[in-house]
């Protein structure tokens, strides 16, 4: 149920009450994880109930002025007049979010259900002066904080995203037009790379250099997420097969959690490890924190999938957004990335760096390995050193290089330049 002409004739209402005189306005995207789970585990018809049953709560939580569509699944857009600025959009907010705090009744016969919401806000006119503007500007706000492990964000008119052209992304990803870069793990311990992990690099005709952690979300907005994860995985085998003579290497390959929520990656990763011969306990999955917070069942089944092949799995930017010890009892991982935002104060802080420590330290409790990211300085790479964390990475010990140019250092042989 995508209502997008009923949305797109709402806030060209709304733009006209404006240009009447009626003030200002506000645009609100409202993502509310768990619907699908629930339908897919008690059915179709407890998923519609659900599904009508927060549309309900969103609109008793705002105000009778307020017009609330379903925009898909799991979706919700709220028209929000009168609203002007930032600290009364931030009320409304408020309020919307205090309803998810606590399990709720979402369909009948059920017991509670816990859902989680992360809402995006544009307003009008700063954010967009059309209707189209206004839904995508909310849109992005809404999945930048969904991105971040926010529960809300504003959109913000220097993101890039906003930007990039959907058809030069998908043609760069089908002509191999990205590049592969590999950046070091080192095994603190013994103050040496063990690893790299593999990281994507997009350079657009218009953009020039655009950040990974803009073209990846878009990707992931626009149904670019499967192509591009078949590249990353195929483009960085390639260069992998080409360092089968380090023992005890590990490459790490970060997995979108929307690949991973629709399956078929599992099946994609076995057989290109297959195709380019790389054995499976070279690869560590990566998959941050948001795929805990989505299909967790559908989730868990892929990722064993790939650990009873022997590939590593490892949760990435760990300390910031949903995980908890009952996810991590659930979850077939092998180690813990802990996210470079607590990473950087732990030489200037020194709570920050007891929780840091009581991080690795419950990593090791639960059988796990603990990587530190962000490591700047060789002060921050003694002190983790002294915690007992095991790996670690960041600038200071090493920063991302074109993976040619580490193979031709360190590979047995030139690999073939296949298009993936």
């Amino acid at each position: 149920m995508l209502n997008r002409d009923a949305i797109q004739a709402a806030i060209v209402r709304q733009i006209a009450a404006s240009d009447a005189g009626a003030g200002g306005f506000a645009v609100a995207v409202v993502h509310v994880r768990g619907l699908r789970q629930l339908a897919l585990r008690f059915g179709s018809e407890y998923g519609e109930q659900a599904e009508v049953s927060v549309g309900k709560l969103i609109r008793e939580s705002l105000r009778p002025m307020d017009v609330v569509f379903q925009s898909g699944d799991e979706t919700f857009v709220a028209v929000l007049p009168g609203l002007s600025g930032r600290n009364n959009a931030l009320l409304a907010a408020a309020g919307l979010m205090a309803q998810f705090e606590q399990s709720h009744s979402v369909a009948s016969g059920m017991p509670p259900w816990q859902t989680r919401a992360v809402m995006g806000v544009a307003l009008f006119p700063q954010d967009g002066s059309d209707a189209d503007a206004l839904w995508r500007s909310a849109h992005v706000a809404a999945d930048g904080a969904l991105r971040r492990g926010e529960r809300f964000a504003f959109h913000d008119a220097l993101d890039v995203r906003t930007n990039i052209d959907y058809y030069e992304l998908r043609d760069s990803i089908d002509a191999n037009r990205l590049a592969t870069f590999f950046q070091p793990i080192w095994n603190l311990a013994q103050a040496r790379a063990v690893g790299v992990e593999s990281l994507a690099r997009w350079t657009s005709r218009t953009l020039g250099q655009v950040s990974p952690d803009d073209f990846v979300p878009f990707a992931e907005q626009n149904d670019l997420i499967a192509p591009l994860t078949r590249w990353s995985i195929h483009a960085t085998l390639r260069y992998v097969s080409a360092l089968r003579g380090l023992p005890g290497f590990r490459v790490a390959i970060n997995l979108s959690p929307r690949t991973l929520s629709h399956g078929g990656v599992a099946e994609q990763l076995l057989d290109a490890l297959s195709i380019w011969g790389v054995p499976p306990e070279t690869i560590v999955a990566e998959v941050t924190e948001t795929a805990l917070a989505g299909d967790m069942d559908a989730v868990v089944r892929v990722l064993c999938k790939l650990r009873d092949h022997g590939v590593r799995i490892a949760i990435d930017d760990f300390g910031i957004g949903y995980a908890s010890i009952t996810y991590l009892s659930k979850f077939p991982a092998s180690e813990l990335k802990i996210d470079k935002s607590l990473v950087a104060h732990v030489a200037t802080d020194a709570r920050m760096a007891k929780l840091v420590e009581a991080i690795v330290r419950f990593a090791h409790h639960l059988g796990l390995e603990a990587t530190a990211e962000g490591i700047e300085d060789a002060a921050t790479q003694r002190l983790l050193q002294e915690t007992g964390c095991d790996f670690g990475q960041g600038f200071y010990l090493g920063k991302p290089e074109p993976a040619a140019d580490f193979v031709a250092r360190y590979g047995v042989a030139a690999a073939p330049d296949v298009s993936a």
